[in-house]
């Protein structure tokens, strides 16, 4: 089923079952909640937002070998974890601003896979990792490459924090067998395309960890609590590692898109200073 958070008419916020055509089923609270509850009312989705308000973002670095060797980094033996503040996020439509505070143009995309983490996870084993996921949805890990690199020390994750960049969205896929479902997330196509142009295309069977792996090992001595978010990587063909380089400029309009998932677009705009 694909699950959405959108407002009605009256700009109220809603959860729902996406119908396809510009409606959904509202459903009864937060499907965080607990067993999935539609109220059989079907509102008009007037603007969707990100599909979930994210208790903690994690994110994985150099999950795919092609985007480690891009990025002129060995092949890590762990998975290379960071985090991005909920401030990050951005919803679908809504522009990624690029910072006031950037050292000229540097501001990359990065598409990427993301889990929802459904229920408490602690200290679980691979094979029981499916269990605590409620769906799968489409992320942009925005990234302002000088302050990554080299703003002060190398400030990773500062790089990484800046308002509007993580774009989630349209919708979660939830696992299951069904047709509208995620049966086997280890087996996606991944893509981002910039005005059009495509800049990224992969599959995530050519992630180095799992998406069980990466919940069994960040669940480690961590409670991961229902809504966090987990960025699982990003394929090879980001801006940087081009030549010439290719960043994000206002005025350009970037799009993730999964299969089985959606399509994730966001404009691009400068920030005021």
């Amino acid at each position: 089923m694909h699950l959405t958070r959108f407002l009605d008419p009256n700009g109220v916020p809603h959860f729902g079952i996406d119908l396809g055509d510009g409606t959904a089923n509202r459903l009864s609270g937060s499907p965080l909640d607990g067993p999935i509850k539609p109220t059989g009312e079907i509102c008009a989705i007037t603007k969707r937002l990100a599909p979930i308000a994210p208790a903690n973002i994690y994110c994985i670095g150099l999950n795919y070998t092609a985007h480690a060797a891009e990025s002129g980094h060995a092949v890590p033996e762990h998975p290379c974890v960071f985090m991005k503040p909920t401030t990050s996020l951005c919803h679908p439509g809504d522009p990624i601003r690029i910072p006031a505070s950037s050292h000229g143009p540097e501001v990359d995309y990065e598409a990427e896979l993301a889990i929802v983490i459904g229920t408490i996870a602690r200290d679980v084993d691979e094979r029981d990792a499916m269990s605590h996921v409620l769906g799968f949805t489409c992320a942009n890990d925005v990234s302002a490459r000088w302050w990554q690199k080299h703003g002060g020390g190398g400030q990773f994750v500062r790089g990484k924090s800046f308002d509007t960049f993580c774009p989630l969205g349209p919708v979660i896929v939830t696992v299951g067998d069904a047709e509208d479902e995620v049966a086997d997330p280890g087996d996606l196509r991944v893509r981002s395309m910039l005005n059009g142009n495509v800049m990224q295309d992969d599959t995530t069977a050519n992630m180095m960890f799992s998406v069980p792996e990466l919940i069994s090992r960040l669940s480690r001595d961590t409670t991961l609590l229902p809504g966090t978010v987990i960025l699982t990587g990003t394929p090879e063909g980001v801006g940087y590692a081009r030549k010439p380089p290719v960043f994000l400029t206002p005025g350009d309009e970037i799009t993730v898109t999964i299969d089985g998932i959606g399509s994730l677009s966001n404009p691009v705009l400068m920030a005021k200073s």
